[in-house]
């Protein structure tokens, strides 16, 4: 059903009238976390042609500039992917083709290990959702119950290795999503602030990375994340917090759009341009109020 609703969404031109009306004067900032290296380069392609993309390094660049005359392009897009996982070494080819800028954010405590994300040992979406709402320390010791263990490492990798981190460097931003991607509001005031803290150090010692910025995981932030943050050296936090942003915008608050790695170009050019996101918005906006 979605499928037909993509694609009738994208026929009717809303993507056009959101691309050249809202986004033309806006930074759009996309979530990619482990896309598949053919629909990559098909998305690539399309965001080339529709919007200029640019590096998360020269926003962060101007945006932090005391003197804001560098003027971006417009539609400018900024491509992210979060937690490091191996699948994106396959991109390299693609990035190397394209000269396209894309950031990579890093659990720092999981690539070049054979550990492996907590997200993806707990079954059902559902599982992993009810372990969102619990403390870190109780979602941990749930997971060692089922057999987890988030210093263990398996027979294969789930994140890049530090080899592929280093060939990739060249092309590729690195940048910090914490140590082992727990659910920060959920931690105690020391693990929220070694998970933030240690990880950019952690990236910038082990791994020779200069890192400026923070992904929160699972988008969860609140003042706290952002003093620590702040304390750590970093010069921004990226949410998931739906809208796009400006040289003004908060720059530890920066939105951002997840295109949920789909090989559906209807889907993708629909989620591209914000509107699934703004219609979910809405949708939820109406529960609430109605409750």
């Amino acid at each position: 059903m979605n499928k037909w609703l993509f694609k009738i969404i994208r026929y009717l031109g809303l993507p056009f009238l959101f691309r050249e009306l809202i986004q033309k004067n806006k930074v759009t900032i996309l979530l990619f976390h482990d896309i598949k290296s053919d629909a990559a380069a098909r998305n690539f392609a399309y965001l080339m042609k529709h919007y200029n993309v640019i590096s998360l390094q020269s926003f962060i660049d101007i945006a932090t500039s005391k003197n804001k005359k560098n003027i971006l392009p417009p539609k400018s897009l900024i491509i992210t992917f979060d937690d490091g996982h191996v699948g994106n070494y396959n991109l390299l080819p693609v990035i190397q083709k394209m000269n396209i800028p894309i950031t990579i954010f890093l659990c720092a405590s999981i690539v070049g290990t054979n550990r492996h994300f907590w997200f993806k040992e707990t079954g059902t979406v559902e599982n992993r959702s009810a372990l969102k709402k619990v403390s870190s320390t109780e979602r941990l010791a749930i997971l060692r119950e089922n057999g987890f263990e988030q210093e263990k490492d398996y027979p294969e990798p789930q994140a890049l290795s530090k080899a592929q981190i280093e060939e990739m460097e060249k092309y590729v931003n690195f940048q910090s999503h914490t140590l082992f991607h727990p659910v920060l509001p959920l931690c105690d005031d020391l693990q929220a602030k070694e998970e933030i803290i240690f990880s950019k150090k952690k990236l910038e010692i082990d791994f020779g990375l200069t890192i400026n910025t923070i992904a929160y995981p699972n988008g969860d932030y609140g003042e706290r994340e952002i003093k620590y943050a702040k304390e750590g050296g970093y010069l921004c936090g990226i949410t998931v917090d739906y809208g796009y942003n400006t040289l003004y915008s908060d720059m530890f608050r920066l939105k951002r759009i997840s295109v949920n790695d789909t090989e559906n170009m209807d889907e993708f050019i629909v989620k591209a341009s914000g509107i699934w996101a703004f219609i979910k918005q809405r949708k939820c906006k109406k529960w609430i109020n109605k409750q």
